[in-house]
């Protein structure tokens, strides 16, 4: 599988703000009227709430893994999307054919079995305070997690993870780094693409929870009651 990490944390940066809703999420892309941040790890059935989910059954198991009580995260937005080559379908699909046309060159396959491609992201917050706060950390993870995911075979899919500046208020306002995840898979047709996907988002999510990354005993955690609100301001390095 091709496997990169990026940072975009510079001064004119987008910042992942959670809890967030679709009437102050400017900064957020693909985001409709009436949508909000759903905390599944408070309250898992909410799932149901998110339309994404309802309509793509793998992102839902995602979302249920990446949100279970020993999973090292929580998720903040998460979207799913088909992408055509110019041409190759009718619609507004073709609005990513540029998208796709560079991953096909970046994962050097042959223009017929890369005529379609399905995207999807999830926005990923470590639990784990120290690891939260601290982009240090979350480099040195991301670049272990993605010597790994290389290893995985999915040659039509291509794994990209991107750190963020986050400002989180659960408990109390807390002041850290996201990272989003961006999983694309190609194929010759539309299910091909799409099953190609799944397979890659179910290794990709047994990755995310390896024993190794679960939050340390005794740790303290973002989504824990804090009786020191303004501490996570302290904390970030």
């Amino acid at each position: 599988m091709l496997c990169e990490w990026t940072a975009e944390c510079s001064l004119d940066s987008p910042v992942l703000i959670v809890p967030w809703s679709a009437e102050g999420a400017v900064s957020l892309p693909n985001t409709g009227a009436g949508m909000r941040f759903i905390d599944l790890r408070a309250n898992p059935y909410d799932i149901a709430e998110i339309p994404e989910a309802e309509q793509n059954p793998c992102l839902a198991r995602a979302l249920r893994s990446l949100n279970a009580t020993r999973s090292p995260f929580l998720t903040a937005k998460c979207d799913a999307w088909r992408l055509a080559r110019s041409g190759a379908d009718a619609g507004p699909d073709a609005e990513h054919c540029e998208r796709l046309d560079a991953l096909r060159l970046e994962l050097m396959l042959p223009e017929e079995d890369a005529g379609y491609g399905f995207a999807s992201y999830i926005d990923l917050l470590w639990r784990e305070r120290s690891v939260f706060a601290s982009a240090h950390q979350q480099q040195d993870r991301m670049d272990r997690i993605a010597r790994r995911a290389q290893r995985l075979v999915h040659a039509e899919a291509a794994l990209e993870f991107v750190l963020r500046p986050a400002l989180l208020d659960l408990s109390g306002p807390l002041e850290g780094f996201a990272v989003t995840v961006y999983l694309t898979a190609l194929g010759t047709e539309p299910e091909i693409a799409r099953r190609r996907w799944e397979l890659a988002m179910e290794d990709v999510v047994s990755l995310l929870r390896s024993k190794e990354l679960e939050v340390k005993r005794g740790s303290a955690t973002i989504d824990a009651v804090d009786p020191d609100p303004l501490r996570g301001s302290a904390e970030r390095q």
